[in-house]
């Protein structure tokens, strides 16, 4: 199956993620607070471009149950996820202000935008089945580790990606682009493997740019 060759082709990406130090103290709660708000401030911003690569899907799926999950991805995306993302933000008030979008959410941003707009719908498919697939895989790991402890400062992000509705959710993405892959030519299935790497290393980076705060280089020569 598609899904199972491309998780033992990232196997070394998916370690690095979970022993990011990002992730790590993003589990056990000692994540700083600054930190946490650049990186959600950061995935409010991406969540609108990974949602019209989702509605993209939607539009070029022949099958109409495949339409309706993404519709309704896309829908979440912009409003379950972002409720989460604008909770946290409203907590934390001024510290989310004139924080610029970093290149790594840029370009991650423009990746799948450009998937969406010039790549077959298999390809879209495995584009966006990382932010599915690996969110949930490190939510289950973190809940694992921390347990279902509401005094835990990101108990909430936690809880969203190790939700059991999200899990479905992430099995019934899976299935889809296991299904086109056995569908698919040998050149559209190696087109598939490497959106999927392409777009799971960007989550690698993504959580590593949140942690180093990342700044554009060239500001100091740009006029505001």
């Amino acid at each position: 199956m598609f899904c199972d060759d491309i998780w033992q082709r990232t196997s070394d990406l998916m370690r690095a993620i979970h022993e990011h130090p990002f992730v790590t103290a993003l589990g056990d709660g000692s994540l700083d607070r600054d930190t946490f708000v650049f990186y959600m401030v950061q995935d409010a911003r991406y969540l609108e471009a990974f949602a019209k690569a989702l509605a993209a899907a939607s539009v070029r799926a022949g099958d109409s149950a495949d339409a309706a999950f993404w519709a309704q991805s896309a829908h979440t995306a912009l409003v379950a996820e972002r409720e989460l993302h604008s909770g946290y933000i409203d907590e934390l008030g001024d510290a989310a202000k004139g924080i610029a979008t970093s290149p790594t959410c840029l370009a991650y941003s423009s990746f799948l935008q450009a998937t969406a707009l010039s790549e077959p719908y298999p390809v879209i498919a495995a584009a966006v089945l990382p932010c599915f697939w690996i969110y949930q895989d490190v939510g289950t790991a973190l809940l694992a580790k921390a347990g279902d402890d509401p005094a835990h400062p990101y108990a909430k992000w936690i809880s969203t990606y190790s939700d059991p509705e999200f899990a479905a959710s992430v099995e019934r993405a899976k299935a889809i682009t296991d299904r086109l892959a056995a569908a698919a030519s040998p050149d559209t299935r190696e087109a598939m493997a490497q959106a999927y790497g392409r777009a799971a290393a960007y989550e690698w980076m993504f959580w590593d740019s949140a942690w180093r705060r990342e700044g554009w280089p060239t500001a100091e020569w740009l006029a505001p």
